[in-house]
């Protein structure tokens, strides 16, 4: 059976925030977070914008959901987010008890993976999803940025 709502969809709805980080000259990583395939929160980079280093996109879409919840654990919520979390953003994730991580291409550099940063033991993480376009576009970012300086 044909499921409107699969983890393609909403990366796609993460890859439109990526495009709009994008547009601003952000870093163009993009995320929505998920309950009962509902999008209750959208967000991208915005660390230029608000000069602020924490201002990453699952940041901002875990204040944006916790806002909209009421409340601080994101338990049966989904993050769609363009690149693996880094890190910093994983430890927040870990605190908000996300249900699950879907993300798009891995960091090899400075992802939460190869970092060896834990999640909270409930959450499931997935990558992967439409990985190429999540890539291309921020080897595009990166390209044009350095053909700039």
């Amino acid at each position: 059976m044909f499921d409107p709502y699969d983890d393609s969809h909403f990366m796609r709805k993460a890859l439109q925030e990526a495009e709009a980080a994008y547009d601003k000259g952000e870093i163009p990583i993009g995320a929505v977070v998920v309950v009962a395939d509902r999008v209750i929160a959208r967000a991208h980079n915005l660390t230029e914008l608000l000069n602020d280093v924490t201002a990453h996109a699952e940041m901002q879409a875990i204040t944006a959901a916790a806002n909209f919840l009421g409340g601080k654990y994101l338990k049966e919520c989904t993050l769609y987010v363009t690149i693996e979390p880094c890190q910093m953003c994983a430890g927040a994730l870990f605190w908000s008890q996300i249900g699950k991580i879907v993300y798009g291409a891995r960091d090899e550099q400075r992802g939460c993976i190869n970092m060896g940063t834990k999640l909270h033991p409930k959450t499931k993480m997935m990558g992967g999803v439409l990985e190429e376009e999540c890539s291309t576009l921020l080897k595009r970012f990166f390209v044009e940025k350095r053909n700039l300086n």
